[in-house]
């Protein structure tokens, strides 16, 4: 039988992160959090404020119920103290944001694409001259 010829290794190359890539995943993440949370991603991080407030509406009819305020902005604190208003609440503003979400987002894709192509030669020598030179494993 003839020999079989061994496979040449495959070449890795360097793991570099991307600048432009991450403010695109950074610009997708901020029009999701502020669709459907009503905050920036930062802001989701933050402290909750979901505070229930007991009201009576009127004199003759003797009705006691409960509103929440607090409910503009939802963070992941809101999410664990009270999640059954965290979530009516996202789901209340996806329903109401998902359009202008879907528009920003398609912008968004076609933004970054057409920068990337039109900057391709700044970005590939600020990439040779400036970050492979310091060896940061970071390029633009």
């Amino acid at each position: 039988m003839a020999r079989r010829k061994s496979k040449a290794k495959r070449r890795r190359s360097p793991k570099m992160m991307s600048i432009i890539n991450l403010a695109e995943s950074y610009a997708y993440l901020s029009v999701l959090s502020e669709g459907i949370a009503g905050t920036s991603p930062i802001g989701l991080l933050g402290a909750g404020d979901i505070k229930a407030v007991q009201s009576s509406v009127s004199k003759s009819v003797v009705t006691d119920y409960t509103s929440y305020s607090g409910t503009d902005a939802i963070s992941l604190a809101d999410m664990v103290s009270s999640p059954d208003v965290a979530f009516a609440t996202l789901q209340s503003n996806f329903e109401s944001n998902w359009q202008a979400m879907a528009i920003k987002s398609v912008g968004i894709g076609l933004t970054f694409k057409f920068g990337k192509k039109l900057l391709r030669r700044p970005i590939a020598n600020v990439n040779r001259n400036v970050f492979k030179s310091l060896g940061m494993g970071v390029k633009l």
